[in-house]
């Protein structure tokens, strides 16, 4: 028998994140000593107030049923609560929340209650990769808005072709930015949700990591912009907030009828979070939240043992004010991203993520994340040393 997969299948690009993991794991097979700043995993325990909620939770057998699809009543007050506390912003947690099976759940589905064959879908470039997976999953068309650094990497919306808008029902956006950890400025976001409002675009803000920030820095959410909730909806992760990764929680929130349609898709296609880790998130909303400052030190001080590390190097390595990423330019004398990814495992057991991989605006770049120790950080300065 023949197996054809779909075209849809065939016109997705291998998965960034899974090749680099097939690499690394290659690498550590041949007993090599891998320091791994490629996937953005946090590498600290997830808090133990939340892990103990989650331990007392499982073993309640009233969780061990189906979960509902909306989530539990408790979990969205905690979240309209915590968005309260954080935004300023008011969500009804009755038709304004919806929790996920993490971000990338709300966001791999979403294109699906609003896309019909053709229909465009509008994303920053480089990116998480999802943005243009699920489009073209959804039979839309990706359309890229690269990120450029002479634009503080924020995209520019005056030179869209007018037959792409016509087409256009999505706009995916994330900030703090996911790779170049640029920051969103109130006067940016004003004009996307300026822009969204003529275009009759529904903006999907990706805010997984509006939480990990330095210097005194904070975060917007595109609600904090008057109008938004006309148009917008916003994602958010525990993911990285409360280093609960793997625990796969996160919530969609904004205008009542995206949020409404988003959980439309959901009812068909899963059957919700289990109840266990449901109470456990509302643990972590409502609880004590020191554990996101202090992992935030840890960042920071890693931040600064790479940035610096690699500048005294000759290096020009920018210090980014959030996300736990550095996105700097190739060193002087390399301009292929993925050449200059495979020198450093190959000569250094280093793995960095390639700026290509992310889409062409990200070639000449390299994105390294801060989720290994600073002592290993200094190490892999260290060794970055001997090979350049």
């Amino acid at each position: 028998m023949k197996i054809d997969i779909s075209k849809r299948l065939k016109d997705l690009p291998p998965y960034l994140f899974a090749e680099i993991d097939k690499a690394k794991k290659d690498a550590i097979a041949q007993g090599r000593d891998i320091i791994n700043l490629g996937i953005g995993d946090p590498d600290t325990p997830t808090p133990q107030h939340i892990v103990e909620s989650l331990c007392q939770a499982a073993k309640d057998s009233k969780n061990h049923h189906y979960a509902l699809d909306q989530g539990l009543d408790s979990l969205r007050i905690a979240i309209s609560k915590w968005c309260a506390r954080r935004f300023d912003i008011d969500l009804n947690p009755d038709t304004q929340v919806l929790p996920l099976i993490g971000s990338k759940e709300g966001i791999a589905h979403i294109p699906m209650a609003f896309l019909n064959p053709g229909d465009v879908v509008l994303h920053t470039e480089p990116n998480y990769p999802p943005y243009k997976t699920a489009s073209i999953l959804s039979l839309g068309k990706p359309y890229a808005l690269p990120l450029k650094e002479e634009n503080d990497f924020f995209p520019r919306f005056d030179n869209i072709p007018r037959a792409v808008l016509k087409k256009a029902k999505l706009l995916f956006m994330n900030y703090p930015n996911n790779p170049t950890a640029a920051i969103a400025t109130k006067s940016f976001l004003r004009k996307v949700v300026d822009f969204a409002r003529k275009n009759n675009i529904i903006i999907c803000a990706d805010a997984a990591y509006s939480e990990i920030a330095f210097d005194d820095h904070k975060p917007l959410s595109i609600f904090e912009i008057p109008g938004a909730m006309d148009v917008a909806v916003e994602f958010h992760s525990l993911s990285k907030t409360y280093n609960m990764a793997g625990w796969r929680i996160g919530w969609a929130c904004g205008n009542a009828q995206i949020v409404a349609a988003l959980g439309k898709v959901k009812t068909n296609i899963d059957s919700g979070i289990f109840n266990a880790i449901q109470l456990a998130g509302v643990t972590a909303l409502t609880g004590p939240q020191y554990c996101i400052k202090e992992a935030n030190e840890v960042y920071r001080q890693r931040r600064d043992a790479l940035v610096g590390g690699l500048n005294k190097l000759g290096w020009k390595v920018p210090s980014p004010r959030a996300t736990f990423y550095v996105w700097t330019k190739l060193p002087a004398g390399h301009k292929d991203s993925r050449a200059f990814a495979k020198l450093l495992l190959d000569k250094a057991d280093i793995v960095v993520t390639p700026g290509v991989g992310f889409g062409a605006s990200g070639e000449g770049y390299i994105r390294m994340a801060l989720t290994v120790s600073k002592e290993r950080i200094k190490e892999a300065v260290d060794r970055i040393k001997k090979v350049l």
